[in-house]
């Protein structure tokens, strides 16, 4: 069995989802593990990530419209040290993940046909989010 541990930097440039997959799918070729499990975790409270529907973008334009109902920026929340936009990103997160686990078979994630990694920024503002990856496999 081995390890392999790194990080990656993803910029954002606005709120919502940002497909993700490719970046990660080299890095876990670049692992040279024909299968084991993959973990990554967003080291961040307000952006999450999402294994999600990667064919149809109005899926991720839903998903968007959606969770800023369910988490409306609002002069009611406390915390709003970064702008009206804090408290929701907060509340987003903790409504999706920060980490996801996916098996690696024959080399590659397991992903279903219409699958995608995706970075879900929850503030306005562009922002340089860091992700901790680990395969363990063989």
């Amino acid at each position: 069995m081995r390890q392999a541990t790194g990080f990656l930097t993803i910029d954002t440039r606005r709120q919502g989802l940002l497909d993700i997959s490719d970046v990660v799918r080299r890095w876990v070729a670049d692992q040279e593990m024909r299968e084991g499990l993959l973990t990554i975790f967003c080291r961040h409270t307000s952006a999450s990530l999402l294994i999600q529907e990667n064919a149809a973008p109005e899926v991720r334009i839903d998903l968007e419209a959606y969770f800023a109902r369910l988490a409306p920026e609002s002069a009611d929340y406390f915390h709003d040290d970064e702008g009206p936009d804090d408290m929701p990103a907060h509340l987003r997160t903790a409504l999706t993940q920060v980490h996801l686990s996916i098996p690696v078979i024959d080399g590659e994630m397991a992903l279903g046909t219409w699958q995608g990694l995706y970075l879900f920024e929850h503030r306005r503002r562009a922002h340089r989010r860091s992700l901790a990856l680990h395969i363990a496999g063989a």
